[in-house]
């Protein structure tokens, strides 16, 4: 693994080993970031269900103002902690060692206002998925021309649109899917 652009482009980072992990591939991190391109420079970043830390780490490096990793996995925060201290990255990152939930719950508590929120469970977790979503949907967590991007397996069908938050592209690579989503006033 490594990082595709930006301050920290060729660097790499420590994959998972043995930890239960599935990393999102350096392709579809490169696509992701492709379609996102400049707006994630001085944007909150969100990586939930983190793993590795490599999105958020992809997203500091191209110029994040900060970047919030959350993983409930104590060995995969160890992880992301190992990669942000190979790198050096001292700022603009921060990792809650908890679940998505309650993150998502403090990170409201600090009245955070994210530009992109991505967040990729397990695939086995499905459910997960849609109860993550549905808390974005009543939550006031995204900035007005934010998004929510979920890496699911492409067979997951998830909402085309909830009461707030619509689907308004799919991008399919091999086994994973990118949803992204967004206000639908701000679509």
């Amino acid at each position: 693994m490594r990082v595709i652009a930006g301050k920290f482009r060729r660097r790499t980072l420590k994959g998972p080993g043995l930890l239960p992990l599935r990393p999102t591939s350096d392709r579809l991190r490169e696509t992701l970031f492709n379609i996102l391109a400049p707006a994630v420079e001085d944007s909150l970043f969100v990586d939930l269900y983190a793993g590795t830390g490599a999105i958020g780490i992809e997203a500091l490096s191209r110029g994040a103002r900060e970047v919030i990793l959350v993983e409930s996995n104590s060995k995969a925060a160890r992880l992301v902690r190992e990669n942000l201290a190979a790198l050096e990255i001292r700022e603009g990152a921060e990792l809650i060692e908890s679940d998505a939930m309650t993150a998502l719950e403090r990170l409201a508590a600090r009245h955070s206002l994210a530009d992109f929120i991505f967040l990729d469970p397990p695939y086995v977790q499905a459910p997960e998925h849609a109860r993550v979503l549905e808390y974005l949907d009543a939550s006031h967590l995204i900035a007005p021309r934010g998004l929510v991007i979920v890496e699911h397996h492409w067979r997951l069908e998830l909402p085309e649109r909830l009461d707030r938050l619509e689907c308004m592209r799919e991008i399919e690579q091999g086994e994973s899917m990118l949803s992204f989503y967004q206000l639908a006033a701000a679509a």
